[in-house]
C-alpha cells in the first residue's frame, strides 16, 4: 500500500507534540506571523516540518491528536493593531439589557419554559428559551417593526444597545469615518418565520397575495445591511452564515477588518428567531431535541448522563469592536480585548463531530496561537455544551486535550450557558461571548445547571459547579460548532496595558 505524506510549511519556531498512540506527529507554531513581517525580524528562517500518517490513502482519519501552544514571548507583540471590545447588546430570554442578562445566569435561573406563543399540541417537543414581551420601542419605528422577521429586530436592537453602550449611539457618531464602519451580522436561519409564512400564503391563496418583503426580509444578510443604513456604517459588512459558529465568524472576522487596518469600528454578532413550528418539527425529525416536557427546565443538561436532546432558544448578541488607539482617543469604555481565534472543518457528518475531537483540538490550538497565549494561560472555557449525547462528550475530550499541561493537569474552570438559555442557533456564539466577557468584568462566573449525574470520564474539578464561583479570569475562550462540521474559537483577555 501507498502512504501519504503531507507536508507543511510553518514561520517561527516550532515544538513538536507526539500523539498517545503513536499514530502522528504533529507539529504546531508558537505563534502566528503576518505575511508582512519578514522572518529575519524574529533572527529565524522559515521551517519546512514534513510528517507521515500510518494511514494508507483515501482511508478515514483515526487518531489521537494533542495540541501544544508555546508563547512567542514579546515578539511582534506590537506588530499588529489590537482590537478591543467599546459595547455590548443582548436580546435574550432574560431580556434586552446585558447586565440583567448575566444577573440572571449568575443566579442559575432557567430561561426554558413551555411555548404558549403557539399550538405545539401536534409537536413533540412543546418548550424551548422563549423571549416573551420582547420590546423594540425607540429602537425600530412601528411602522418597519409590523413588517420585519423577528431576527432582524432582535439584530437592530442589540446592535444599537451596543453602540449605546460603547459610546456611540444616536448623535454621538459625529467625528466617525463611515467608511471606516462596519458590520458583520449573521444569522443561520435568517428570516425563517417570514419564509414559511410566505409558502403558506402561496400554496393557500396564490402568488397575487404574496409579501413583497417576503425575500428581503428572509435573506440572512438583510439585518446587517438594514442596521447599516440605521446608523449609516458603510465600511465592510455581510453576513457569515455558519450555522451555530455563525456568532465567532462573524466576530473573528470582524477583528481581522480591524486588524488588517481596513476599518475602525465593526459591529459584530448574530441572531436567530426560528423557535417557531417549523422548527422544532424540523429538529425533532432529525431526533436532535429534548422531550423534557414535563420539566422544562432540567431539559438542557449539558454533559449529565441523562440530557437526551438540545433545547432550541433565540435571541441575539452584538459586541462593538474598536482599534484600541481609536477607542482611546475618544474616551471608549474598553471591557475586553479580542486576541484571536480560529476555524477548523470536520468534514466528517452533516449533523455529528467527528467523536475524537480532533477538528475541535486543533481549532483551539490555531486559536491560541492567533492570540499568542499559550494553553496554560487560560482561566475559563464558556463550551458549546449543547446537552447532546454526542457532542458533549466529544468537544469534552478535545478541550483537555488540547489544554492539558506537561503533567496532564488543567487549571481552567468550563461551563455552558446553554443550560439556562437553551441553544440559540446561529446567535448563540456572540450571546456567549458576551457571557465570557462578563466574567472577566464581575469576577464571576456563571453555574452548570442541571448536572445532577456526570458521565464517568468528566472531571467535574474542571466543571463549575451548581452555584456561581468566583473567578479572576485573564483569558476566556468560547467554543462554538455547527452542522456541516464548523468549528470555532473565540479569545477573549482581559484588557491591559
Amino acid at each position: 500500500m501507498n502512504f501519504k505524506t503531507e507536508t507543511t510549511t510553518f514561520k517561527q519556531t516550532a515544538c513538536s507534540t507526539t500523539c498517545a498512540n503513536r499514530c502522528k506527529t504533529l507539529t504546531t507554531i508558537h505563534s502566528a506571523v503576518p505575511s508582512s513581517v519578514s522572518s529575519s525580524f524574529f533572527g529565524r528562517k522559515p521551517l519546512r516540518l514534513t510528517f507521515k500518517s500510518n494511514r494508507p490513502q483515501g482511508t478515514q482519519r483515526s487518531r489521537c491528536l494533542k495540541v501544544k501552544t508555546e508563547a512567542s514571548g514579546d515578539a511582534g507583540k506590537n506588530d499588529r493593531r489590537r482590537v478591543v471590545v467599546t459595547g455590548m447588546g443582548v436580546v435574550s430570554c432574560f431580556g434586552n439589557d446585558v447586565d440583567t442578562f448575566y444577573d440572571s445566569l449568575l443566579a442559575g435561573k432557567s430561561g426554558v419554559k413551555e411555548i404558549e406563543t403557539f399550538d405545539t399540541s401536534e409537536l413533540t417537543t412543546k418548550f424551548g428559551g422563549v423571549i416573551e414581551n420582547f420590546d423594540h420601542e425607540g429602537f425600530i419605528v412601528p411602522k418597519m417593526a409590523r413588517r420585519l422577521d423577528a431576527y432582524i429586530k432582535y439584530i437592530l436592537v442589540s446592535a444599537k444597545k451596543a453602540l449605546e453602550s460603547a459610546g456611540l449611539g444616536e448623535g454621538n457618531r459625529e467625528g466617525l469615518d463611515l467608511f471606516r464602519c462596519g458590520a458583520l451580522l449573521g444569522s443561520a436561519f435568517g428570516g425563517f418565520d417570514i419564509f414559511a409564512t410566505s409558502v403558506e400564503v402561496l400554496e393557500n391563496s396564490g402568488p397575487r397575495k404574496m409579501n413583497p418583503f417576503c425575500i428581503p426580509f428572509a435573506i440572512t444578510n438583510m439585518g446587517s445591511a438594514l442596521l447599516a443604513m440605521d446608523v449609516d456604517f458603510r465600511g465592510p459588512n455581510y453576513a457569515p452564515s455558519s450555522a451555530c459558529a455563525t456568532g465567532n465568524h462573524c466576530i473573528i472576522q470582524a477583528m481581522n477588518h480591524i486588524r488588517n487596518g481596513e476599518a475602525d469600528v465593526m459591529l459584530a454578532g448574530s441572531s436567530d428567531a426560528a423557535l417557531l413550528p417549523i422548527g422544532i418539527a424540523g429538529f425533532s425529525a432529525a431526533k436532535a431535541l429534548s422531550k423534557r416536557n414535563d420539566d422544562p427546565a432540567a431539559a438542557s443538561r449539558p454533559w449529565d448522563k441523562n440530557r437526551d436532546g438540545f433545547v432550541m432558544g433565540e435571541g441575539a448578541g452584538v459586541i462593538v469592536l474598536e482599534e484600541l488607539e481609536h477607542a482611546r482617543a475618544r474616551g471608549a469604555p474598553i471591557l475586553a480585548e479580542v486576541l484571536g481565534g480560529a476555524f477548523t472543518c470536520d468534514a466528517h457528518h452533516m449533523t455529528e463531530p467527528n467523536p475524537t475531537g480532533e477538528g475541535v483540538t486543533m481549532c483551539i490550538g490555531k486559536a491560541l496561537q492567533n492570540a499568542r497565549v499559550t494553553s496554560d494561560e487560560v482561566d475559563y472555557v464558556n463550551a458549546h455544551a449543547t446537552s447532546t449525547p454526542a457532542g458533549d462528550l466529544a468537544e469534552y475530550r478535545a478541550i483537555c486535550n488540547a489544554l492539558a499541561k506537561e503533567d496532564g493537569s488543567s487549571s481552567f474552570k468550563m461551563n455552558a450557558t446553554k443550560s439556562m438559555t437553551g441553544h440559540l442557533l446561529g446567535a448563540a456564539a456572540a450571546v456567549e461571548a458576551i457571557t465570557v466577557i462578563k466574567a472577566m468584568n464581575t469576577g464571576w462566573v456563571h453555574p452548570n445547571l442541571n448536572l445532577e449525574d456526570p458521565e464517568d470520564e468528566v472531571d467535574v474539578s474542571k466543571l463549575v459547579g451548581p452555584e456561581k464561583e468566583q473567578l479572576d479570569v485573564r483569558v476566556g475562550i468560547s467554543n462554538s460548532f455547527g452542522f456541516g462540521g464548523h468549528n470555532s474559537c473565540l479569545v477573549l483577555g482581559k484588557f491591559s496595558d
